[in-house]
C-alpha cells in the first residue's frame, strides 16, 4: 500500500465522495446487464453519506429509490442485501415507496432462498402504512411460525415496528406470536417475548401471568429470560413500597445455567426500591462469584454493579472486599479502576493502610482519567475516617509530584482542599504539601487556587509565620497573575496577625517596583488598608460577597429601566454571600456518599444552626436567580419590576400523592407571585386547564390583597412538571399576612399509558384539596449581612427602636429559639450570634434585614430560659418605624 493509501485509511473509496456525483453514477442501476460489483460500492457509497448525516431532498431521494428498485433484476445475493438496506434508509424520506412493493412480495414469498425471504420481510414493513397493511397481512402473520428462525425473527422485528402504526390489526396475531415464543429457536423467542409483551402491556394481570407462565423453564434464550426479568421489575416498580410479589422468581434466576441471566437477575435484585440487606445478600453472593470467573466481561459487569450498590449499601458489599483486592492487579485497567474505587467506598479503618499500599503501585499503570476516580474514591474515604488523613495526605502529595494533566492535578488539589475544610486537625500538614507542591507548579490556575486558600487559612495555624516565605518567592519567581495572588496572600496575613503586619509590610513594599500594573496596584492598596483598622475589616477580614447572580439581574433591571435612574441604584437589595455559603453550595457529590455510607461518622457542626442556614442561603440565592429569569419571560409578569425575594419550595402534598404541587411565594414591590409547581404521577391520565383556586381565610386578609390574575397549565402530562402562576397586587405597598386554602382545578381526560396519546372526548372536572399557603413577615424580609453591627446599631439610635418582651412556649431550648426566629423573621444573622454555646440558658442573638421597600432594619433579641420555655426581649430598629413595628410585632404573632 502506498503512502497516500496509508493516509486515507479504511475510507480510501469514499474520501472526499460529493452527493451529486454519487447520483449520476447511480444511473448504472438502469444498464443493461447489471454490473453487480460496480453497483454494490455505488450503494455503498450512498450509505456513506446517509451515515454521514448527507440531505436527501425528497425528489432525490425518490429518483434513487427507483433507480433502486430496477436492481431487482439482479442475483447477485449481497447486492441484493444492499438494496433492502437502501430500500429502508430511503423509505422515511423518498415519496411513492409502495413502487417496490410488489418486488419485495416477491422476493418475501419466494421459496428458492431464504436470505431474500427475511430481509425483504424487514424492507417491507419499513414501506408499509395503515392503509396497506391489510395486503400484507396475512402473509405476515404465517411467517411469523415460520420454520425457519431468521424469517420467523424478521416477521416478529416487522411486527414490532407495526405495533405503533397499527395496534388492532398486531393484536390479532397474538395467537401466532404465542406459539413464536414456543418455538425452539433463542433469537426467535427473544423477539416474540417482546412483541407479546407489547400486546399485553396495559393489561397488568396478563403480564403477571406473562412472567410467571415463562419463568418454568419454558424459554431456551437467555436473551428473552433477561428481558423476562426486565418485565418482572417492570411490575414491582408499580407495586407500593414493600411489596415483593416476584422477588422469589428473581432470586431463582440467580441459579440459572447461563451467566448473562444471573447477571441480569442480580443487577435487577441491586437496583430494587428500598431493597434490604436480607434481599441483596444472594444477589451479592451471584456477583461475587462473578469476580473470580475467567471472563472479563463478567468481571467487569460485576464489579461496576457492585461499585453502583456501594453508595447506598456498603454493608452488603464488605464481604466482597477479599476478592475485590485481588482484581486490584486484574489486566483489564478498567475491572482494576472499579475494585479500587469499590474498596474504597467499603472498606474498614483497619483496612486502610493496606489498601493505601496496593493502591501506591497501581497508580503508575493507568491513565489520568482512571486516576481521578481513584483520587475522588479517596477524597470519600478520607473523609469517611478522619483518623486516616495523615496517610491519606501523604499518599495525595506523592501523587501530586508524579507526572500528569490539569484535570488530574486539579482533582488531587480538591481533594486536599475538601480535607482542609472537613478535617480542621488536618490543616497544617495538608497546607505544607501544598507549600512545597508550588514550589514546581506548571498551572498558574491551581498556584492561585493554593495560594488563595493559604491566606484564607494559613493565617489560623499556630506557626503561620512559615508560610509567608512560600507565597512571597511566589512574588519573585512567578508570572504576574501568580504575583498578584501572591500579594493578596500576603495581605491577608497583615490583616489577621498584627504581630506580623510589619514584616508583610515590608515585603509588599517591594512589590511597589514590580514592572506589571496589577502587581503594584495591589501592594499600593494593600498598604494603605493594612494602616487603618476600619478598613481591614471591611475590605480584607470581611469575607462576605455579594450574590453575583442576583446583582447582575438587578444591574440589568436598573439599566434597562429608564424611571429608574433618577436614583442611586439600591445594592442593599442583593442577598449577600459568606465563604461557608460558597463551601456549603460547592461541596463534592462524593462527600455527600461518604456520609450516607457512615453517618455515625459525620463530624458533627461546630456552628449551630450557621452551617443550614449558609447551605440554605447560598441555594436560594441562586434559586431566586433562576426565578427571575423564567418570569421575565412571561409578559403577564414581566411588567411587575425586580423581584425582591423568593421563599423556599414548600410542598403542599405528600411526595406519594397522584398529583405533586409545590408552591414558592415571590415579593414583588407591589405584588405577591405564588409559583405552584405541580406534577402528574399518573401515567394514564392527562390534566387540562389545571389551575389553583387561593382563597383567603380572613375576609380582611381579601381585602389588602387583590387577585389579579392566574396563568394556568394548558396540559399537564405524566412525570413532565408544569407551573401555575397566581399574582395579587397589594394596593400602596401594603405588606399583609394572609392564610389561603388552596385546591386544584382541571378536567381529566384519560391516555394510553404507553404512548401519552390523549382519547378523545372532553373529559370530566375535578378538583383536588391541597394544604394552606400561608404569606408571612418573613416573607417581606431579605437576609443581608453587615460588617459593623454595633455600629449600625448606634447609628440608628434609641429614638427608632421597638422593644417587647415575648415567653415562647413552643420551645424549650436556646437553640431552638434561634432557629424559630430565624423561621419567623427572615433576616440574617450578625457577628457569630447564631452560634449557641453548649447548654447555655442566656444569649443574645443579631441579625439584619432589608424590608421590601428598601427599609433596612436591624434587631436584637435577648433570650433568657425561665418559665414554661424561652423568654425573649425582642428589640428592632429602622428609619422606618413601622417596619421595626412589623418585625417585633412577627414574633409575637
Amino acid at each position: 500500500m502506498g503512502k497516500k493509501d496509508e493516509d486515507a485509511g479504511d475510507s480510501g473509496h469514499f474520501y472526499h465522495i460529493d452527493k451529486s456525483t454519487v447520483l449520476q453514477e447511480a444511473r448504472a442501476f438502469n444498464e443493461t446487464p447489471i454490473n453487480a460489483r460496480k453497483c454494490r460500492v455505488i450503494l455503498t457509497k450512498i450509505v456513506f453519506l446517509l451515515y454521514q448525516s448527507e440531505t436527501f431532498h425528497t425528489n432525490e431521494a425518490t429518483e434513487t429509490f427507483f433507480w433502486i428498485t430496477k436492481l431487482f433484476q439482479a442475483q447477485d445475493i449481497p447486492l441484493r442485501q444492499m438494496v433492502y438496506l437502501l430500500i429502508k434508509e430511503l423509505s422515511t424520506v423518498a415519496d411513492n415507496v409502495f413502487i417496490g412493493t410488489s418486488s419485495l412480495m416477491r422476493d418475501m414469498t419466494g421459496k428458492s432462498d431464504v436470505v431474500y425471504r427475511a430481509n425483504a420481510i424487514r424492507a417491507l414493513a419499513r414501506i408499509t402504512d395503515t392503509s396497506t397493511l391489510a395486503t400484507i397481512e396475512r402473509p405476515l402473520k404465517q411467517f411469523i411460525v415460520d420454520k425457519q428462525p431468521n424469517v420467523s425473527s424478521g416477521a416478529l422485528v416487522s411486527s414490532l415496528h407495526l405495533f405503533n402504526a397499527n395496534k388492532e390489526a398486531v393484536r390479532r396475531w397474538a395467537n401466532e406470536v404465542q406459539e413464536a415464543v414456543n418455538n425452539k429457536g433463542a433469537i426467535t423467542q427473544y423477539h416474540a417475548l417482546g412483541l407479546l409483551y407489547q400486546i399485553r402491556q396495559h393489561d397488568r394481570m396478563a403480564v403477571i401471568k406473562l412472567v410467571q407462565n415463562y419463568s418454568k423453564g419454558a424459554l431456551k434464550s437467555p436473551l428473552a429470560y433477561c428481558m423476562l426479568i426486565r418485565y418482572a421489575c417492570k411490575i414491582m416498580e408499580d407495586e407500593e413500597a414493600g411489596s415483593r410479589s416476584l422477588y422469589e422468581l428473581l432470586e431463582g434466576w440467580l441459579r440459572h445455567k447461563h451467566d448473562m441471566v444471573v447477571y441480569e437477575a442480580a443487577r435487577a435484585i441491586c437496583n430494587l426500591r428500598d431493597v434490604s440487606s436480607t434481599e441483596l445478600f444472594p444477589a451479592v453472593t451471584a456477583l461475587q462469584l462473578m469476580l473470580v470467573n475467567h471472563k472479563t466481561t463478567l468481571r467487569f459487569a460485576a464489579i461496576r454493579t457492585l461499585n453502583k450498590l456501594a453508595l447506598t449499601h456498603p454493608a452488603a458489599v464488605f464481604p466482597c472486599n477479599l476478592d475485590m483486592e485481588n482484581l486490584i492487579t486484574d489486566p483489564n485497567r478498567s475491572v482494576a479502576t472499579f475494585a479500587i474505587t469499590t474498596l474504597l467506598k467499603t472498606g474498614n479503618e483497619a483496612s486502610v493502610d493496606r489498601l493505601m499500599k496496593q493502591i501506591t503501585g497501581f497508580m503508575g499503570e493507568i491513565s489520568d482519567e482512571f486516576k481521578v476516580i481513584v483520587i475522588e474514591a479517596i477524597r470519600s474515604l478520607c473523609l469517611k475516617f478522619p483518623a486516616k488523613q495523615s496517610l491519606m495526605l501523604n499518599f495525595l502529595s506523592n501523587v501530586l509530584r508524579d507526572e500528569g494533566g490539569y484535570e488530574y492535578k486539579r482533582a488531587i488539589v480538591e481533594a486536599i482542599f475538601d480535607i482542609v475544610h472537613h478535617i480542621p486537625e488536618s490543616k497544617e500538614f495538608a497546607l505544607s504539601h501544598l507549600c512545597e507542591f508550588i514550589e514546581d507548579c506548571e498551572f498558574n490556575k491551581l498556584a492561585v487556587r493554593i495560594l488563595h486558600l493559604l491566606g484564607t487559612e494559613g493565617p489560623k495555624t499556630p506557626k503561620a509565620s512559615k508560610y509567608i516565605r512560600y507565597i512571597y518567592n511566589r512574588v519573585i519567581l512567578e508570572n504576574a497573575t501568580v504575583r498578584a495572588a501572591a500579594v493578596t496572600a500576603l495581605a491577608r496575613f497583615a490583616v489577621q496577625l498584627p504581630e506580623l503586619r510589619e514584616r508583610v509590610k515590608v515585603l509588599l513594599t517591594r512589590c511597589l517596583d514590580d514592572n506589571e500594573d496589577e502587581v503594584r496596584d495591589r501592594a499600593i492598596m494593600y498598604l494603605r488598608i493594612i494602616e487603618n483598622e476600619d478598613l481591614c475589616k471591611r475590605y480584607v477580614a470581611n469575607e462576605s460577597t455579594f450574590n453575583w447572580a442576583s446583582l447582575e439581574r438587578n444591574l440589568v433591571h436598573y439599566i434597562n429601566d429608564d424611571s429608574a435612574h433618577s436614583q442611586p441604584f439600591d445594592i442593599s437589595s442583593t442577598p449577600m454571600t459568606t465563604r461557608d455559603q460558597e463551601i456549603a453550595e460547592k461541596s463534592r457529590a462524593v462527600s455527600a456518599a461518604a456520609e450516607l455510607s457512615a453517618p455515625s461518622l459525620r463530624r458533627p457542626s461546630t456552628a449551630g444552626t450557621s452551617t443550614a442556614r449558609s447551605g440554605q442561603a447560598a441555594s436560594s440565592g441562586d434559586a431566586q436567580a433562576g426565578y427571575a429569569a423564567a418570569i421575565e419571560k412571561i409578559p403577564q409578569l414581566s411588567q411587575l419590576g425586580p423581584l425582591f425575594k423568593s421563599s423556599s419550595p414548600i410542598a403542599l402534598t405528600e411526595s406519594e400523592t397522584e398529583y405533586v404541587v409545590t408552591a414558592v411565594k415571590h415579593i414583588f414591590n407591589q405584588h405577591v407571585v405564588f409559583q405552584f409547581n405541580c406534577r402528574n404521577t399518573l401515567n394514564d391520565q392527562v390534566l387540562e386547564k389545571l389551575n389553583i383556586i387561593l382563597k383567603p381565610l380572613d375576609e380582611e386578609d381579601g381585602d389588602a390583597l387583590v387577585h389579579e390574575t392566574s396563568i394556568p397549565i394548558s396540559q399537564l402530562v405524566y412525570d413532565v412538571p408544569g407551573t401555575v402562576y397566581v399574582v395579587y397586587s397589594r394596593p400602596g405597598g401594603a405588606c399583609p399576612t394572609a392564610t389561603f386554602s388552596s385546591a386544584l382545578h382541571f378536567f381529566v381526560k384519560d391516555c394510553d399509558p404507553a404512548t401519552g396519546e390523549v382519547d378523545e372526548g372532553e373529559g370530566y372536572e375535578d378538583e383536588y384539596q391541597i394544604e394552606d399557603v400561608e404569606l408571612v413577615v418573613a416573607d417581606y424580609v431579605l437576609p443581608t449581612y453587615v460588617v459593623d453591627f454595633k455600629r449600625l446599631w448606634e447609628a440608628l439610635g434609641e429614638a427608632a427602636e421597638v422593644v417587647e418582651t415575648y415567653q415562647l412556649t413552643n420551645v424549650a431550648t436556646i437553640k431552638a429559639a434561634v432557629v424559630n426566629l430565624f423561621q419567623v423573621l427572615g433576616m440574617w444573622p450578625c457577628d457569630g450570634s447564631e452560634v449557641v454555646p453548649e447548654k447555655a440558658t442566656t444569649h443574645a442573638l443579631l441579625m439584619s434585614g432589608v424590608y421590601v421597600g428598601g427599609a433596612k432594619v436591624l434587631s436584637r433579641c435577648r433570650m433568657v430560659i425561665g418559665g414554661e420555655g424561652v423568654t425573649v426581649e425582642v428589640a428592632a430598629r429602622s428609619k422606618d418605624e413601622s417596619v421595626a413595628r412589623t418585625i417585633v410585632d412577627a414574633v409575637g404573632a
